[in-house]
């Protein structure tokens, strides 16, 4: 039988699911001329079908500390989403980290090609915030505008992008480079810590948390930022491809620098028990209401892809 966990992480992928392919429905938007038929399929392929959803779970459980309604809360998880997956579809370009596999199957520009993977990505990323623009992610404009804005920064210059960026960096892509635990932490703190922030802040911004509660959830978000890259970096060392869903060993191949690559797998681990603990303590102010979140935390440390 499913743990209490296993059925709201189904019940999120699920519901996150049906909504997305709902906003990305075959039919013309309100004062849009037309949606090419080419690039809503990539936009599709690249959001649809696969993948944990673990940003808009984490999107709804926030929510839920504050009795936001389901619809709500889904609204945002689902502009969200669109910019985790429009990063995705970028990440395996050639130009980037040239991968073959996503989620178990080509990856967007492998399935079409190269410049339809470029345009449904930025398809994906503005079609986020016309999401979270409409009335039905929350009744109150200066709420919408907070998440806007939030969801802006997490994936921009000193989000995920800026973080991206400093990866390659860190490749030796622009010339020589040492990396450090500093470097390796800022960057990884932006390029995947970032929009896993913004998911745990979001249900903050939908229930009009206090101060001490938007700041509990936002050490909780870095926490758990740090922890989902440490596990991410020790699958690509001691992951199986066919598992994890996309190709292994890559980060080694490439001279990418993570905290396994600088301090060794033990070092890792413990690194990573560690952000565990600090996002548990985190969820003190909630109490017991926040049992799955916690329980999530140490689900992001053991994961398996």
């Amino acid at each position: 039988m499913k743990s209490a966990f296993d059925r709201a992480l189904d019940a999120a992928a699920e519901d996150s699911e049906h909504l997305l392919g709902t906003l990305l429905a075959d039919a013309a938007g309100e004062g849009e001329i037309a949606r090419p038929g080419r690039l809503l399929e990539a936009m599709r392929y690249a959001a649809l079908g696969g993948g944990k959803r673990l940003r808009p779970f984490l999107v709804i459980e926030s929510a839920a500390l504050f009795a936001v309604p389901r619809a709500r809360a889904l609204m945002a998880a689902a502009a969200l989403e669109c910019v985790h997956c429009y990063s995705l579809a970028h990440d395996d370009l050639p130009a980037m980290d040239n991968d073959d596999l996503r989620r178990g199957r080509p990856t967007l520009h492998r399935a079409y090609d190269d410049a339809t993977a470029i345009l449904a990505g930025d398809a994906l990323l503005t079609f986020a915030f016309d999401i979270l623009s409409q009335d039905a992610t929350h009744p109150d404009p200066a709420v919408r505008i907070a998440l806007v804005r939030e969801l802006a920064r997490g994936s921009g210059l000193g989000g995920m992008a800026g973080g991206q960026m400093l990866d390659l960096a860190a490749e030796g892509r622009f010339g020589a480079t040492s990396a450090t635990e500093e470097s390796v932490v800022t960057m990884q703190a932006m390029k995947t810590g970032a929009l896993l922030h913004f998911a745990c802040i979001a249900g903050g911004l939908l229930g009009n948390a206090t101060p001490v509660q938007g700041e509990a959830l936002s050490r909780y978000g870095r926490a758990i930022g740090t922890a989902f890259q440490i596990a991410d970096d020790l699958l690509d060392v001691e992951g199986d491809a066919a598992t994890v869903g996309k190709a292994t060993g890559k980060d080694a191949a490439v001279g990418k620098a993570t905290l396994v690559s600088l301090f060794g797998i033990a070092a890792a681990r413990d690194r990573l028990a560690r952000c565990v603990a600090e996002a548990e303590a985190a969820l003190a102010p909630f109490g017991e209401r926040a049992a799955i979140l916690s329980e999530t935390a140490r689900f992001i440390a053991t994961r398996e892809k």
